[in-house]
């Protein structure tokens, strides 16, 4: 069986295709913007064009406009390929990450919208504990739970937090995927904010 990963929910782009559980052909690159651009070239270097039994995609939190391109390239080629198509949250990749390296319950900070960062909770089982919040970053440091933080806030996060911190410095990376468990995946495909929209409706 063949899966592809996709990974589009901040400044890295990322795909990785696995066979059997293993990782048989994988780019990531650190892009900032045109993640339009450089997705679905990405995907036709792997082996076979990346053509798989089952696609996973991010569902976010992070960049709006990210999340909404890795999402229409994997539900075209859902749709292409007769393949189904499952999301994962973006923090709970970041976690996975982290805990295949160290593990142990670990805290999630990332990059959010307008000064304030993306946390969330992960027990020692890749499971959420809490809710995605978007924080200020002295919100972030009083709700920050656990000795080890991960993603790319987490020197920022560990710099004001009492106590012996270990900071992971990480972006999402498809090949983490296939260490996310079955109960993170989501057949619904609907993106993860973790934040109210900035546009509003205007008043009456």
């Amino acid at each position: 069986m063949r899966m592809l990963a996709i990974e589009t929910a901040t400044e890295a782009c990322s795909v990785a295709l696995f066979e059997d559980g293993d990782v048989i052909g994988s780019f990531h690159e650190t892009i900032g913007r045109g993640h339009a651009e450089r997705l679905v070239p990405m995907i036709a270097e792997l082996p076979g064009k990346g053509r798989a039994d089952e696609i996973r995609v991010s569902l976010g939190p992070g960049s709006f406009t990210g999340v909404r391109i890795g999402l229409a390239t994997a539900r075209a080629l859902g749709v292409a390929w007769g393949t189904p198509v499952r999301g994962y949250p973006t923090l709970a990749l970041v976690a996975a990450i982290a805990q295949a390296e160290t593990a142990g319950p670990v805290t999630v900070s990332m990059n959010g919208g307008h000064g304030e960062w993306f946390l969330q909770e992960f027990a020692a089982d890749g499971l959420p504990e809490t809710e995605v919040r978007s924080l200020d970053p002295e919100e972030a440091r009083l709700a920050a739970r656990h000795p080890v933080v991960a993603g790319n806030r987490a020197a920022q996060l560990a710099e004001g937090l009492d106590g012996p911190r270990r900071a992971l410095d990480i972006l999402p990376d498809a090949r983490g995927v296939g260490s996310m468990g079955e109960r993170l995946l989501m057949d619904q495909l609907s993106p993860i904010y973790g934040r109210p929209p900035d546009a509003k409706l205007p008043g009456a």
